[in-house]
């Protein structure tokens, strides 16, 4: 079973999404992003660009031939194929409103969770599929 963290309180959640994978990058932790809606992950993707002045994350999507050579993979399908070709040592962003479809391999999974009344309620749903599937669950509230 694989941990799974959820991080509440985020004010923005694309943007600490972004803040969280340049530290788990500059950490050395290698990362698939998944959001199965192809705009929210364009948009995660922009913002990553810019998400500091003065780092570089090296990032592709899951279908360019750099994939298996770059440590943040973005994909929006197919997702249990590009978690096969993953090292088992990285790490699962969900920016998906779903559970993903598949947490393969991989111990560990991230969850952003924002203020938003939707989204901790999407959350709370997410939670609850976790859980009922064997998951080790942690929570922590962002300052």
């Amino acid at each position: 079973m694989a941990r799974i963290d959820f991080a509440f309180g985020a004010s923005e959640k694309l943007s600490q999404a972004c803040q969280t994978t340049l530290r788990q990058y500059l950490a050395g932790q290698k990362m698939v992003v998944f959001c199965s809606d192809a705009a929210r992950l364009k948009a995660f993707d922009l913002q990553l660009w810019a998400v500091d002045d003065a780092a570089f994350v090296p990032h592709v999507m899951a279908t360019d031939p750099l994939a298996d050579q770059t440590p943040i993979i973005l994909a929006s399908e197919n997702l249990e194929q590009v978690l096969a070709q993953a090292p088992a040592e990285a790490w699962l962003l969900n920016l998906d409103e779903q559970c993903p479809p598949t947490v393969g391999k991989l111990t560990r999974v991230l969850e952003i969770v924002s203020d938003a009344e939707d989204d901790k309620a999407s959350a709370r749903a997410r939670w609850r599929v976790y859980q009922a599937a064997g998951h080790d669950l942690r929570s922590h509230r962002l300052s």
